[in-house]
Parts: structure tokens; sequence; C-alpha cells
């Protein structure tokens, strides 16, 4: 357990999976005490208390303000429109006091949406509405990495770092989620089995190349928590269509893409746990070099 530190995850559904592993991580060692500001189960935060570590979740799929539209939309997921450049403060004004943000987006921009700059609407993903230009649902993903970027840049009194944890890819084969799509494989991908491609690749590249930019910037620490590779190769990851409680009598679409089986999961933590160790000891050695001491 890290003592003395606060974490916090910002992203969709996805990213409630891996805070959900870490809390059963921390959980061999402690019972959190639920400390959550509001009873809005989207944002959550919990206190392991003989450790002095808080853990909190904040819902935003888009990661910047946005809102539905409508309910049902085109392709009966939702229409939302997506302010591009404006910041969510609904987690933006909360990260100051954080010691760790794991910031993850992704699957949500498949979904239908109207795209807003500047207040103005200057196109749409599939929204199919009159004299509105449709534009590749990248071009919301883009803009929204930056613009969260651009936010987490601009907090004065955010001094921690902030984990880009990456794209993990859907396995829907033979169609998509609402064309009989399924992902029944039992194993594992091995290496030279499947390669990241399509959309996949592009949205794992968009997050790559905005990182880079604020990286460069200087302002605040950033550190790349990659699992797309690994993510890649575990169709075997999805709950498929038994996504819901045993004996409940419901039908529901194949879900290849959240992560709910034992394994795939787990191991983002694992990751997240080596890389917060990692950084503790480079924090550690900075500090003695400017004491002037040698480290053990």
């Amino acid at each position: 357990m890290v003592r003395g530190r606060s974490m916090a995850f910002v992203g969709d559904s996805v990213g409630r999976n891996q805070m959900q592993s870490m809390i059963c991580l921390l959980s061999r060692v402690e019972y959190p005490i639920d400390v959550s500001p509001t009873s809005d189960e989207h944002f959550k935060r919990w206190e392991y208390v003989n450790y002095n570590f808080t853990l909190a979740y904040f819902t935003t799929p888009f990661l910047v303000r946005s809102k539905e539209r409508d309910s049902d939309g085109p392709t009966h997921t939702g229409l939302f429109n997506l302010y591009l450049d404006e910041f969510d403060e609904s987690w933006t004004t909360q990260i100051d006091d954080f010691d760790y943000v794991i910031l993850n987006a992704g699957h949500w921009f498949t979904r239908t949406a109207v795209y807003y700059e500047n207040r103005r609407v200057v196109g749409c993903r599939y929204c199919q509405l009159p004299n509105i230009t449709d534009l590749p649902m990248t071009y919301g993903y883009r803009r929204v990495f930056r613009t969260a970027f651009r936010a987490i840049n601009g907090r004065e009194k955010f001094k921690g770092v902030t984990f880009l944890r990456t794209f993990a890819p859907s396995h829907f084969e033979n169609g998509l989620w609402n064309e009989g799509g399924d992902c029944v494989r039992r194993r594992p991908f091995r290496s030279n089995e499947t390669i990241l491609e399509g959309l996949n690749l592009e949205f794992y590249m968009i997050q790559l190349e905005e990182f880079r930019v604020a990286e460069r910037e200087g302002k605040k620490k950033f550190r790349l928590l990659d699992t797309t590779q690994a993510m890649l190769l575990r169709p075997d990851g999805h709950p498929s269509r038994y996504g819901h409680w045993p004996n409940e009598n419901v039908t529901l679409y194949n879900d290849c893409v959240h992560w709910c089986l034992p394994g795939p999961i787990d191991s983002w933590a694992d990751f997240l746990l080596h890389m917060i160790k990692m950084e503790a000891r480079k924090t550690y050695k900075e500090r003695l070099l400017q004491s002037g001491k040698k480290m053990q």
C-alpha cells in the first residue's frame, strides 16, 4: 500500500473497471470507508484510514463538457453534445489535492455526437441532422484529449502525476456489437495472431500524439500507462453474453468492450502500482541529489 497518498480515476466505465480492480487489490490489506461528498454513484471517494490513502472516481466518459441531446438518437445509443474546447469542471476543479490522476477515455466516442467549438456547431459524428457536416469520430477524440491535457496543465495547485491509461481495444468478431458480433475465444492471442489496426490504432496514436504535446509543455508530470498491446492479446477477457447476474432473465448484447473476467483488468492495477513505485523511487533520488546525498 502507498501511504499518505491520493489517487483519482478520471474517465469512462472501462476506467471504472480498473478502479474496481485497484479496490480489490488494496482491500487485501484494509477495507475502505466511503467518504464520498455526494450520493451520486458517478463520483465516489474512499479512504483507507490506516494508510492515509484516498481513492476517488470521476465519471466523465467524454472528458470535456457534454450533454445528452437525445436519449435515443440515430443508433439508439443516445445523441450527445460535446463541447470539445470546454473543460468538464466536475473533475478538472477537483484534482488539485490528488497525488496521482489516471486519465482514460475511448469507446464512448463511437456513439453519435454533435461537436461544438467556441460554442458553435462545427460538425458531428453520424448525427443525421440537417446541414451539419459529418466528421470522423477521431476529430472529436483528438480534441477532447487536447482539452483535457490543457485543463491539467492549467491547474496551478495541482502538483501530482498524471497517468494516461491508453486505449483498450474491443474484440468483436463476425460483426459489430449490434450486428451479431461476439467474443467467444477462450485463450489469449499469441503475439503473431493479431495486430493493432483500424480504429483501435487510430485512437491509440491520437492518445500518444496528444500526450507528447502535453508532455513537451513541461508544466506537469505526465506518464504513459500503456495497456493497449497487452489488452489487444486478451479477447478472452470480456463477458460476452454473460454480462449479468446469475439466473437473471435478461437478453443483452454481447459485451466485448468491458473487462469483467479475472486476469486482464487486474494486470492494469499491477502495471499502475509498479509505475507508482518507480515514480516514488525517482522522486526520492531527486531529493537526495538536491540535498547532496547518495542513494543507499
